[in-house]
C-alpha cells in the first residue's frame, strides 16, 4: 500500500505541471489595448486625448506602437531596468539568485529580479505578487522572448510601461510630456522618464514634489550612463544642466470652446481611426482661433435674443472646397442649463425653407422650370400652401421667388418636379433624417415638413456651393471620405448660386443693407419654422460655407425671430470676421456664370405700376442658344416699346421690359391669342388643379386666402374658354389667365369649354378638406 502515496504526488506534479505549461502558453503572445490617440487641431493646438477606461474606473493612454527604438532611449531603459537584457532568455538568473540572496539575508537595499520581459507578461496580465504569479510571469518571459525576439519584446515593453498620468509607451510620453517624437528626446528628458516608471504616483513629473524626486533619480540614472561609457562627459554635463531646470507641461486641457465636436470627434475615430498617422496623433479639420471666433460671436448674438424667446444657438463654418469643418458651435455653452449639453448641429429640428433652392436646382436640371419662367405666387395654387408673410406677389421669375423664399412657387416646383423624385433627392443628399413616406409629407415638404439637422444641411449646400458635387464634410485628416457624388449639373448649381446672391432678387421681401446682404459675393438663403420655432440661415461665399441654427431644446416658440432677423445675423457676423473684412470695404467679386450661358433681363415682381410693362428686371442666365435679341441689362430702360418680332418659342413667358401683351392676373403679361375657325379643332387641357388631388382648407385664414388656382391651356390658342365647377359655368376668360375659385369642402369636377361650341375637357376631380 505504501506505493500509493508516491503514484499521487507524480500524478500531483504532473497536473501542476499541467497546469502552469497551460498558464504560459496562454499568455505567450503579446497583447495590449488599441493605441488610443491624441488630437490636435490644424495648426497643432491640443484639443483632446481619448482613453480607454479600465475595469478599477481609470482612464490610460497611449499604447503607441514603437517601430523604430530610439538608441538613447534603449540605452537608458536597460540601465535601468535589464543590464544583461540582449544576454538572458527572458529571465535573469544571476538577479534572481541576487534577490533571493537578498531575501534571505535582509540585505537593506534590495534589488527586483523582473526583467523587461518578465514586466510585459506582468503589464499584459496584472496579478496579485505570489510565488505561483512570479514563477507564471517568468516561463511567460522565456516563452515570449523565444517566440519574438528581443527586440520586439523591448518594443512591446515601451508600448505597455507607464509614465504617470494615465500615460502608457514612451511615444505618448514624449508627445504627452514634451510634444515631440520620443527620437527627438535629449538625455536629461529620457532620463526624467525612465525615473517616472518605478513609482509614477511619487515620481510624478507635473506635481512639483513629484518633479523633484524623479529629478533626483533621473541624475542617478544619468551618473550610471556616464559610468558605463554610454554617454560622453560633454553629454553627461549638458544633461546634468538641462535636467536642473526641465520642467514638463503643463498638462494640455481641452478648450471648453471646442467640446462638442470633440465628442464628435470621439465617437468618428472609435469607428474609423485614421490609417495614415504613425504615432496615432490625429489633425482634425477643426481651427481652433474659428471655433473661438464662432463661438463668442454666437454667445453675443444669442443674449440679445434672450428676451425673445430664444435659447439656443448653433453654427458651422466650413472650408469651402476641401470641405474642411473649421468650427462647430454646438451650443451656447456646454453646461448652459437650457439644452447646453445638446450638440444643436445634430439635433433633428424642422428646416423651414432651406431645402427650397435644392428643389430649384432639381427643377432646373430637368428642364421642368426655365431661368425665366414666371411662376405664380398666388394664394390658393397649391392647395392650403400659404405664404409666411400672408403677401403674395403674383407672377415672379424663379430667381426671385427664391431668393424672396415664396413659399407657394416653390410648393409648385416640388409638384413639378413630383413628391417622390423631391424625396429621392433630399435622400440622396443626406437631409432626410427620419423615416418618412413621401406621401405623409405632402408638398409641405417644400417649406419643412422633412425634419433635418444643421450638420446635414451644411453638407447638402456644399454640394451647391462646389458646383454641384457632394464630397461629405471632413473632421479630421485621413478620414476616409466617401467618393465624390454629383447630385446637380454645374448650370444649375451655379445659377442658383446666383439667384440666392443678387440682394435685388430679394426684393420686396428682404430690406437692401441688412442682414442678409454682404460687401462680396455671398448666396444666402435663411428658413423659419411654423410658429417660430427654429431660425436659420445657410451661406457660402468664394472661400466658406456657414449655416447657423437659432431656437430652443423644448421646442418652444420664439417672438417672431426668424432666419432673417436672427441666424442671418449671426451668419454675416461669422463671414465678414473669416474674411477680415474691413468697414467700407466693397469688393467686385461676383459668383461664376454657367459655362455658355448669358445673362438676360426678365420681368419682376410685384408689378405695382399696373401699367401692363414690365418696369421691374432682374439678370438672369440662359442658354446662349436660348437667348433673345435684347439691349444689355445696363440699357434695359432704353428697350423699344413695341415687339420688334416674334420671340421663340418658349420666351413669351419672359420677354423683356416694356413688350406691349395683354394682361393678366397678378398684372403680367401673356400673349395675345388668334381667332380659331369654327370647324377647327381644339385640345383642351387643365394644367391645375391635378386628377385624384386632395387639398386642405384652412378654417383659420381668411376667405381670400383659401383660393385654388385654375390653369389650362389650348391648342392651338383661343381667344377665350369657359370654366365649368361641378357642371355650371363658373368662369369666362382668357386662356392663359389663372382663375381663382374659392375653396369649399367636398368633392369638387372642374372642366373648360369654348363659348358657343360643344367640346369640354377631361373632368378633373378633387377635394377639398
Amino acid at each position: 500500500m505504501r506505493p500509493r502515496p508516491r503514484w499521487l504526488v507524480g500524478a500531483a506534479l504532473l497536473v501542476g505541471v499541467g497546469v502552469y505549461v497551460h498558464a504560459v502558453a496562454s499568455r505567450a503572445h503579446f497583447e495590449s489595448p488599441a493605441p488610443t490617440p491624441i488630437v490636435y487641431d490644424r495648426h497643432g493646438a491640443f484639443l483632446a486625448q481619448f482613453g480607454d477606461a479600465t475595469p478599477a474606473g481609470a482612464v490610460e493612454y497611449g499604447f503607441w506602437p514603437v517601430e523604430h527604438l530610439p538608441r538613447r532611449v534603449v540605452s537608458a531603459t536597460l540601465a535601468v531596468e535589464d543590464r544583461r537584457f540582449w544576454g538572458h532568455p527572458g529571465i535573469d538568473p544571476r538577479a534572481v539568485l541576487r534577490a533571493l540572496w537578498q531575501d534571505a539575508t535582509a540585505w537593506r537595499r534590495r534589488s527586483g529580479a523582473s526583467t523587461i520581459a518578465m514586466q510585459v507578461a506582468r503589464m499584459q496580465h496584472p496579478e496579485a505578487r505570489t510565488l505561483w504569479a512570479k514563477a507564471v510571469e517568468a516561463g511567460t518571459a522565456v516563452a515570449l522572448t523565444a517566440r519574438y525576439g528581443h527586440a520586439a519584446v523591448l518594443a512591446q515593453y515601451l508600448r505597455l510601461v507607464p509614465y504617470g498620468n494615465g500615460s502608457h509607451g514612451i511615444g505618448h510620453a514624449a508627445r504627452w510630456y514634451f510634444n515631440k517624437p520620443a527620437a527627438d528626446l535629449s538625455w536629461a528628458e529620457i532620463a526624467l522618464l525612465c525615473a517616472v516608471p518605478r513609482a509614477p504616483a511619487a515620481y510624478n513629473p507635473l506635481h512639483p514634489a513629484g518633479l523633484r524626486r524623479a529629478r533626483v533619480h533621473a541624475g542617478l540614472i544619468l551618473r550610471r550612463l556616464r559610468d558605463e561609457s554610454m554617454m560622453t562627459g560633454a553629454e553627461y554635463q549638458a544633461a546634468t544642466a538641462q535636467l536642473a531646470v526641465l520642467e514638463p507641461g503643463p498638462a494640455p486641457r481641452r478648450p471648453a470652446e471646442a467640446l462638442h465636436p470633440i465628442l464628435r470627434l470621439k465617437a468618428l475615430l472609435a469607428n474609423a481611426p485614421p490609417a495614415d498617422t504613425a504615432d496615432d496623433r490625429v489633425t482634425a479639420t477643426l481651427d481652433l482661433r474659428v471655433q473661438r471666433m464662432a463661438t463668442a460671436l454666437l454667445r453675443a448674438h444669442l443674449a440679445s435674443w434672450r428676451q425673445d424667446g430664444a435659447q439656443q444657438a448653433a453654427l458651422m463654418v466650413v472650408q469651402r472646397g476641401s470641405n474642411a469643418v473649421l468650427a462647430a458651435v454646438g451650443s451656447d455653452a456646454y453646461g448652459d442649463p437650457h439644452g447646453g449639453s445638446i450638440d444643436f448641429t445634430r439635433a433633428i429640428r424642422s428646416p423651414g425653407s432651406t431645402l427650397k433652392p435644392f428643389l430649384y436646382a432639381a427643377a432646373l436640371q430637368r428642364g421642368l422650370v426655365h431661368p425665366a419662367d414666371m411662376l405664380e405666387d398666388s394664394p390658393g395654387q397649391v392647395g392650403a400652401i400659404h405664404n409666411a408673410d400672408s403677401r403674395y406677389l403674383g407672377p415672379l421669375p424663379p430667381g426671385q421667388a427664391l431668393a424672396n423664399s415664396r413659399n407657394v412657387p416653390a410648393a409648385d416646383v416640388l409638384r413639378r418636379l413630383g413628391l417622390g423624385a423631391g424625396f429621392d433627392l433630399f435622400r440622396a443628399l443626406g437631409v432626410q433624417a427620419l423615416e418618412a413616406t413621401p406621401d405623409s409629407l405632402g408638398l409641405a415638404m417644400a417649406i419643412g415638413a422633412l425634419p433635418t439637422s444643421l450638420d446635414r444641411l451644411t453638407d447638402a449646400y456644399t454640394a451647391l456651393a462646389d458646383d454641384g458635387v457632394q464630397h461629405g464634410l471632413r473632421w479630421y485628416r485621413g478620414q476616409d471620405e466617401p467618393p465624390p457624388k454629383r447630385v446637380f449639373p454645374v448650370a444649375a448649381a451655379r445659377e442658383v448660386g446666383l439667384f440666392l446672391s443678387d440682394p435685388l432678387a430679394r426684393l420686396p421681401s428682404f430690406a437692401r443693407y441688412g442682414s442678409t446682404e454682404y460687401p462680396f459675393a455671398v448666396a444666402v438663403k435663411t428658413g423659419t419654422s411654423q410658429g417660430y420655432r427654429d431660425a436659420w440661415t445657410v451661406a457660402w461665399s468664394g472661400r466658406f460655407v456657414v449655416g447657423a441654427w437659432v431656437g430652443r431644446a423644448d421646442a418652444g416658440t420664439m417672438a417672431r425671430l426668424g432666419g432673417a432677423n436672427s441666424a442671418a445675423a449671426l451668419v454675416r457676423s461669422v463671414m465678414l470676421a473669416l474674411h477680415g473684412t474691413r468697414p467700407g470695404d466693397l469688393l467686385d467679386v461676383n459668383f461664376a456664370q454657367p459655362d455658355g450661358y448669358a445673362p438676360v433681363p426678365v420681368c419682376a415682381g410685384p408689378d405695382e405700376t399696373e401699367t401692363g410693362r414690365c418696369d421691374h428686371t432682374l439678370l438672369t442666365w440662359v442658354p446662349e442658344t436660348e437667348r433673345p435679341t435684347v439691349r444689355s441689362p445696363e440699357r434695359a430702360r432704353e428697350l423699344p416699346r413695341e415687339l420688334p418680332g416674334e420671340l421663340p418659342v418658349g420666351q413669351a413667358q419672359w420677354q423683356p421690359q416694356g413688350l406691349p401683351l395683354g394682361q393678366s392676373l397678378g398684372g403680367q403679361p401673356t400673349a395675345p391669342a388668334s381667332p380659331v375657325p369654327p370647324d377647327q379643332p381644339v385640345r383642351l387641357s387643365i394644367v391645375t388643379p391635378e386628377a385624384g388631388t386632395r387639398v386642405w382648407r384652412n378654417p383659420e385664414s381668411p376667405a381670400e386666402a383659401n383660393r385654388l388656382l385654375l390653369r389650362a391651356k389650348t391648342s392651338p390658342r383661343v381667344p377665350q374658354i369657359v370654366w365649368y365647377v361641378d357642371g355650371s359655368p363658373f368662369a369666362l376668360t382668357d386662356p392663359g389667365t389663372p382663375v381663382a375659385w374659392p375653396m369649399q369642402t367636398g368633392k369638387h369636377k372642374f372642366q373648360i369649354g369654348l363659348p358657343l361650341r360643344p367640346e369640354r375637357s377631361v373632368p378633373v376631380v378633387l377635394t377639398v378638406q
